[in-house]
């Protein structure tokens, strides 16, 4: 197990060392809510394009979860909108989530929220469900971020200023049960505490 900054390091240091390389990895970023996905996703990206002066393409999977009890459809959404075709050397099409109205695409967005990607440069995708079995397959690098519940729970609420604390046992549910199934944590090459 890792502490964030030499998880950080030692991600940031495989992935340009695969960027140099001429290939275009995909890393996915898991663990519980409030464990600090977000930041580690940003942080690694900050510093792959301080290196190399490009950045890789972050999706977040609040933006493909079909609500407040749709982690594992936001998870085969991933699955199949985006790692699949671009394991066939496709482009990846999707629709982001739009909260406030409970739908697939947003009207308040270019394209309706349409998004597309074409695996040219590194690809993370960071977010509980991001690391299944299935996409497992599809990934070059995966990551677990671990922290203890008091902490977790005191970030997810702050993240929001308390707005969602009510969606918190919701969540933390669904969670159990595809952690359970899945067995993201041991999926992951790297385990990281936050």
């Amino acid at each position: 197990m890792l502490d964030f900054d030499a998880g950080l390091t030692e991600l940031c240091s495989k992935l340009v060392g695969e960027l140099d390389a001429g290939r275009n990895p995909i890393c996915l970023i898991d663990g519980r809510a409030g464990s600090g996905k977000t930041l580690f996703a940003k942080s690694l990206s900050d510093c792959i394009f301080s290196q190399l002066k490009q950045a890789p393409r972050v999706i977040h999977m609040d933006d493909l979860y079909p609500g407040w009890e749709g982690m594992l459809a936001g998870s085969a959404y991933l699955t199949e909108l985006i790692l699949a075709p671009l394991s066939k050397g496709r482009s990846a099409n999707w629709q982001v989530w739009d909260w406030e109205n409970s739908r697939r695409g947003s009207a308040a967005e270019p394209g309706n929220g349409r998004r597309e990607f074409l695996l040219e440069t590194a690809l993370i995708v960071e977010g509980c469900g991001s690391l299944s079995r299935a996409n497992a397959e599809f990934a070059d690098i995966t990551v677990w971020l671990e922290s203890d519940l008091a902490l977790r729970r005191d970030r997810y609420s702050q993240r929001d200023e308390g707005r969602f604390d009510e969606y918190f046992g919701i969540w933390a549910a669904q969670e159990d049960e595809f952690y359970e199934r899945e067995k993201s944590p041991q999926l992951a090459q790297f385990v990281i505490w936050n």
